[in-house]
């Protein structure tokens, strides 16, 4: 299939641009959509990908979590057997279903372990937050002057007489 349009405009950023191939000063074509080197300087993308980081989870956390998401795709599984059991009529229709009660309720305690085992994980490890606002950078800088002022000897006489005591 061939395209065979003249010009066909598009839209970037707040500009419209015309797809077409002419050829600049030097002789060359500008490119695919008509754009040459020239009009790209200085501009923004049309978008900046910035880096989600978003921390591991903690192992015991993570091992829950993957052994809750097997069961729950066993459990899935079975009770997607014994509905078609069901409806064939099979003689293992009974056993699938009670195998599939039993499993939902194992799967109910994998899915409450994932959420157990986080909140014991934070509880005894803490949350690592870094400072996000300025008050938090003020603090940090009272703190730590009044450590320095601590620490320093003072430069008053001691109310103490040593040689009394």
């Amino acid at each position: 299939m061939e395209w065979t349009a003249a010009r066909s405009v598009w839209h970037v950023s707040g500009e419209t641009r015309a797809a077409t191939e002419e050829s600049d000063s030097r002789g060359g074509v500008r490119g695919e959509y008509g754009e040459c080197d020239a009009m790209d300087r200085g501009r923004r993308p049309l978008w900046q990908e910035e880096p989600v980081t978003r921390r591991r989870m903690a192992d015991p956390v993570r091992t829950a979590a993957v052994r809750a998401v097997i069961i729950v795709a066993v459990t899935l599984i079975q009770a997607m057997v014994a509905f078609l059991c069901t409806l064939a009529r099979s003689w293992f229709a009974f056993p699938a279903v009670l195998c599939t009660v039993a499993s939902t309720i194992v799967a109910t305690w994998a899915v409450l372990d994932v959420w157990v085992t986080r909140q014991v994980w934070v509880q005894r490890h803490g949350v690592r937050s870094e400072p996000s606002s300025t008050a938090r950078q003020l603090r940090r800088e009272r703190r730590v002057a009044r450590r320095q002022g601590r620490r320093r000897p003072s430069e008053e006489p001691s109310r103490t007489d040593r040689a009394a005591a």
